[in-house]
């Protein structure tokens, strides 16, 4: 785990947040063991706290878990990657579809707004040419824009679903040889998803959310 930070002790919930959080922005590099001691000391709780967390983590896809080798950061591969953007652009699509039907004026302010936070946090990334300061900042105004792109869809279980999937993508995307999962066309390519869902046009929406992600997809499977 890189930028390691002993903590005062900590709630279960809170540990797992944090451990989430650092799974999915790269501070654990892919395929690293997890070692329920060293984490134990870092939080200053039990083993037990620790093990009942790698397992929670397990669950959402973000831990492996393996008799013998204990637990690890989920590993990284094209195939993987492949599988996690076609899903994650099927339930993308799907819940702007439904989002622009029910939506009404109080979530094209909320996607205005995220829009307005994310596009902020990129131009800064674009102007600094670093990712590694404004992760944080960036990894939410990410999710921020994206979920409530989806957050009209009137299904709790398409939601829950694409959370999932977004975590476990993030995860397989996100590393520091990867610029974090930055590109430039960031900027570009969200403000056309923004405006297409502002205006309502559902074909061109969801043809931007392909273009955005479909470049994480192996191109001759």
């Amino acid at each position: 785990m890189s930028n390691a930070v002993t903590a005062s002790k900590m709630e279960t919930p809170e540990i797992y947040a944090d451990l989430h959080r650092k799974l999915v922005t790269a501070q654990f590099d892919h395929g690293e063991k997890l070692k329920p001691e060293d984490l134990r000391q870092t939080y200053g709780c039990s083993a037990n706290t620790i093990r009942e967390v790698l397992f929670r983590l397990s669950t959402v896809g973000l831990v492996s878990f393996e008799e013998q080798r204990g637990f690890r950061a989920r590993s990284t591969s094209r195939e993987r990657q492949h599988d996690l953007t076609q899903f994650r652009i099927l339930l993308e699509q799907e819940g702007v579809s439904l989002s622009i039907k029910h939506g009404d004026i109080e979530w094209e302010a909320r996607l205005s707004a995220a829009h307005h936070k994310l596009s902020h946090i990129e131009s800064e990334v674009r102007r600094t040419g670093t990712v590694e300061r404004l992760l944080p900042l960036w990894s939410n105004a990410e999710w921020e824009f994206h979920d409530t792109l989806i957050s009209a869809c009137n299904s709790p279980l398409l939601r829950e679903t694409y959370k999932t999937i977004y975590d476990q993508f993030r995860q397989q995307l996100v590393s520091r040889v990867t610029n974090y999962g930055y590109y430039p066309d960031n900027i570009e390519e969200h403000q056309s998803i923004l405006e297409a869902a502002l205006a309502r046009d559902e074909a061109l929406c969801r043809q931007h959310i392909h273009d955005h992600l479909a470049r994480n997809m192996i191109s001759d499977r």
